[in-house]
């Protein structure tokens, strides 16, 4: 039975971080930095695209500088709303700017093993078991991949977790361990024989493809090559800028804003003028280099502000938008990793970001928990709450429930309790028990989450890919690694 998939919808809380005078400004920086200071494309194709549209491009640096307004006539022609399809049709996201939806993050190197604790390097199995997991919880509603199959080949590894999350899911895959033509095109094959043919994978794209960009501003050849496959096939396509401030980025947020903006604005441009109307969303992960030791931060209050703002910036292009939520820098469950991805996805819901990353990771996303995807999950059900505010209207006003009850009196068997009990939102993971009774046991929501885990693992088994379906799938995988 496939989980329903539960989102932030019609919130009543709102929050913006950004003036519309800040939105405007940092919009017209990031013009001036594309035309006067340009980015780098080292792809002949892109350079070819660029310069048949008006951009100046200088073939010996790769770099392309294109007036403002070559880009803003660009962006006019991306598509506001699209679908996210999945192999089951219950669970299609749409993006409409209505719904915050949370996904895995990838692409985790190490697993901490949820039988033995110990971390280990991440293999296909992990790849599969963690879709499993992720199909049954109702708070993930997409996957990423969400570590590397480090046990398949590497010209093929990407190929096999998309594989491993097909086989294992019926939600929709956003990867982002494609990036090169040749994974491309046997991705898009694999996604077009799951949707039942070309035309099929355009009107429900099964697969999404997220590219980063490499601050400070510049593309990656490879990633270029592969959106614009995907973007040729329907498939939507991101790109993610990850600048971190004092590092591969200024020292300011605004700065960093802006150089960002401009590296993921170049690239969309580029797939549409390749492709008018392709789906195209926002990607935006950036951070702050740790000042005392110049490593990712994965977390602290720049990164919450980040997360928010780029929303704001996606919704002043009318685009969806994918970010970076949770994928704390903890090492382990514990009270900083529920700080830092509670306030994290606190912010980025309350501006109504579409697709939000990062449920399961540790250590700035490179390793696995699956105590922590639980425990994750009670976070955003937590914030989805929060979201919905109080409303107020003639029933949750209670008057004649309270007139009822009198003074004195209480609600307890009344039939208003009865109607209106189950909108209260019950914990799973935090702990509410008496003290004698946690006393006596010394448990918590970490062990809770690994028993979770495990009983999933143990009962939930996903409609399974058809034989026929795997196999030819197998067979493409095998002949783009020849």
């Amino acid at each position: 039975m496939s989980a329903k998939i539960k989102s932030i919808t019609n919130p009543r809380l709102s929050l913006r971080v950004l003036r519309a005078e800040d939105i405007r400004r940092i919009h017209e920086t990031t013009l001036e930095i594309v035309e006067t200071i340009g980015v780098k494309f080292p792809f002949s194709r892109a350079l070819d695209i660029w310069e048949a549209h008006g951009a100046r491009v200088d073939r010996g640096t790769q770099v392309v500088k294109a007036p403002g307004a070559l880009i803003e006539s660009a962006l006019r022609s991306a598509p506001p709303v699209f679908t996210l399809a999945a192999r089951d049709p219950s669970q299609d996201l749409p993006l409409d700017g209505n719904h915050v939806y949370v996904g895995t993050d990838g692409c985790g190197i190490e697993v901490i093993d949820i039988e033995t604790g110990l971390k280990r390097r991440s293999t296909v199995r992990d790849v599969a078991d963690i879709a499993r997991v992720a199909d049954d919880l109702e708070e993930v509603a997409f996957h990423w991949v969400p570590v590397s199959a480090q046990d398949c080949p590497p010209e093929t590894r990407g190929l096999h977790e998309l594989l491993a999350i097909w086989s294992h899911s019926t939600k929709h895959v956003q990867t982002e361990s494609i990036y090169s033509g040749r994974e491309a095109r046997a991705a898009v094959e694999m996604a077009s024989f799951l949707a039942g043919g070309r035309d099929a994978l355009r009107k429900r794209p099964l697969l999404s493809i997220m590219e980063c960009t490499i601050s400070p501003l510049a593309q990656d050849r490879g990633s270029l090559e592969a959106a614009l496959i995907g973007a040729e096939a329907g498939c939507p396509v991101g790109f993610m800028t990850m600048a971190s401030c004092c590092s591969t980025g200024p020292a300011t947020m605004a700065g960093n804003l802006a150089m960002g903006n401009a590296e993921v604005l170049s690239a969309l441009a580029l797939v549409q003028f390749a492709f008018p109307g392709a789906p195209v969303y926002y990607a935006s992960a950036p951070t702050v280099m740790d000042l005392r030791s110049g490593a990712y931060t994965g977390g602290g209050p720049e990164d919450f502000l980040f997360g928010a703002a780029s929303n704001e910036l996606a919704d002043f292009y009318n685009l969806p938008l994918s970010m970076g939520s949770f994928a704390t820098g903890a090492k382990e469950p514990g009270w900083q990793a529920g700080l830092e991805n509670g306030l994290s996805t606190f912010m980025a819901s309350a501006v109504m970001s579409d697709m939000l990353l990062g449920v399961g990771l540790l250590n700035g996303s490179t390793i696995w928990s699956f105590e922590q995807m639980i425990m994750d999950c009670e976070i955003f059900s937590i914030i989805r709450k929060m979201m919905e505010g109080i409303p107020v209207d003639a029933e949750t006003l209670a008057l004649e429930a309270i007139r009822e009850a009198g003074p004195g009196g209480d609600f307890l068997t009344h039939d208003h309790t009865l109607r209106n009990m189950r909108g209260l939102w019950i914990n799973t993971l935090l702990d509410r028990r008496p003290y004698t009774v946690w006393e006596s046991k010394r448990d918590g929501a970490r062990d809770w989450a690994r028993d979770k885990a495990k009983a999933i693992l143990a009962a939930h088994h996903p409609v399974p890919l058809e034989p026929r379906l795997e196999a030819e799938l197998r067979k493409i995988i095998l002949s783009s690694g020849a």
